[in-house]
């Protein structure tokens, strides 16, 4: 499926929401991203980035580095602090494939949602909603299969010890979990 915007931009299918302006950053047009994620690794490898703010649009980023946990980055068209400024509250999306390559073992979180989850004995335990962070590991967020949106989820410590495979292209996680834990 091809999405357009109003004056014609192709949008690409996999965007994905990893941040959003929290305002400016200097006098020269530079902008704060707060990132979603831990690692920024995607917001300072991507070179086009999605803003929702007045309208879908793709900018150019000339420069992007980290700063204090944040992001700071020069965005073509955004001149100075005023202009900044005016972007605060816009969320930023890239193109999934535009993501840096992971190493083996390693996987983005948004790889993860949706994928089935079951334990060593077989047993479906459901899908993964989201993941979160507790400050120690990620923990997978898990919503009973077949079940309404007031079942209880699972949550399950994204560790080697609980986490025994993945395997995207079956779409199933493998875990050490009891149904009743």
């Amino acid at each position: 499926m091809i999405r357009k915007t109003a004056s014609g931009v192709v949008i690409p299918d996999d965007l994905v929401l990893v941040g959003h302006i929290t305002g400016a950053y200097g006098i020269h047009g530079w902008v704060r991203i707060k990132p979603y994620a831990t690692d920024a690794g995607a917001l300072l490898y991507a070179k086009t980035w999605w803003l929702d703010k007045p309208e879908l649009r793709d900018v150019a980023v000339m420069q992007a580095k980290d700063h204090s946990g944040d992001t700071v980055a020069q965005l073509m068209g955004v001149a100075d602090r005023n202009a900044a400024e005016a972007l605060k509250g816009t969320t930023v999306q890239i193109a999934r494939s535009r993501f840096p390559a992971l190493a083996d073992g390693e996987f983005y979180w948004v790889d993860l949602i949706g994928l089935a989850v079951e334990n060593l004995q077989g047993e479906m335990l459901g899908q993964v909603k989201d993941l979160m962070d507790n400050g120690a590991h990620p923990i997978l967020r898990v919503a009973p299969e077949g079940s309404d949106e007031k079942a209880p989820e699972m949550l399950i410590p994204f560790v080697e010890h609980f986490v025994k495979t993945i395997d995207q292209q079956a779409k199933r996680i493998t875990v050490d979990w009891g149904k009743d834990y």
